[in-house]
């Protein structure tokens, strides 16, 4: 794994590290799912991916990393990346998802609560934060996105690759001039989720696509666990799942899930036929 650089906050909520010039990985590392969100500063402009859990002041840290204007591409909309949205006036997402309710009416604090439970948290909540009353107000997009669109920082541009699998508007976002990949919740060596098998082969081929670009690649960037990791991991995930695809036992099965366990990650697969 390549080095980073820590970087000092005032906010313990996050742990901040300086990796390739221009890249802040911004982790929240006192929940078990170790959520990242990335600052990616250009020459003109800069980019965050996602906002995560919504517990500290992702406005604030940005604001304090970086002096360029600041705009918000959304991964996904699941509820551990959307969390300070409406902290940020220009907000992007895939067109598939535009239309999600977590982003359109918000998020309630019954949900919230059950996302920032005691038994998910390493490290504490910080002070002044009250998990009775949080919750996440409207942040509908202001601008869709689509597969290849290109965001031009100035001297760093971004494509937009669009990954499904995991969630119908999942992107992935490419670097090629500095061979990184920015894989989100679509790659990482960890508890990989998908939801309904039918998702299971949709899944398959976005893995497949992000594992051609490997040659390409210098560093790959995920959304949870460890990052950056290297790009061989793609190529690792597209076979794992390959080998569910076709038939491989799951490790264990319950209820409506299954559980696959590989070297460095596993996948649960939901939405099965409920158990006898």
């Amino acid at each position: 794994m390549m080095n980073t650089t820590p970087v000092a906050t005032v906010q313990p909520w996050y742990d901040v590290r300086h990796a390739d010039p221009g890249i802040f990985i911004i982790e929240e590392p006192h929940h078990t799912e170790r959520v990242k969100s990335y600052l990616i500063v250009g020459e003109e402009s800069a980019m965050l991916i996602d906002t995560g859990m919504g517990v500290g002041d992702m406005g604030g840290l940005v604001t304090s990393l970086t002096d360029k204007s600041v705009f918000l591409v959304n991964s996904h909309a699941h509820v551990d990346h959307i969390g300070s949205n409406n902290q940020f006036e220009e907000r992007w997402i895939h067109e598939a998802e535009a239309e999600e309710e977590r982003l359109i009416a918000g998020v309630g604090n019954e949900r919230l609560r059950n996302v920032l439970a005691p038994e998910l948290l390493t490290g504490p909540l910080p002070d002044g934060f009250d998990i009775e009353t949080i919750e996440f107000p409207p942040s509908p997009p202001t601008h869709v996105m689509l597969d290849g669109h290109q965001f031009d920082l100035g001297e760093r541009v971004l494509e937009v690759l669009h990954c499904p699998g995991h969630s119908p508007g999942g992107i992935a976002l490419l670097d090629g001039a500095n061979g990184a990949l920015f894989s989100t919740d679509v790659a990482y060596a960890g508890l990989l989720y998908v939801f309904t098998p039918e998702d299971l082969p949709v899944y398959h081929a976005s893995l497949k696509r992000l594992a051609e670009l490997e040659s390409e690649l210098m560093t790959v960037y995920p959304a949870h666990d460890d990052s950056p990791v290297e790009p061989a991991l793609l190529s690792k995930l597209a076979h794992g799942i390959g080998d569910v695809i076709e038939g491989r036992e799951p490790n264990r099965r319950e209820s409506d899930m299954a559980l696959y366990e590989f070297d460095g990650f596993s996948l649960l697969l939901m939405g099965l036929p409920e158990m006898a």
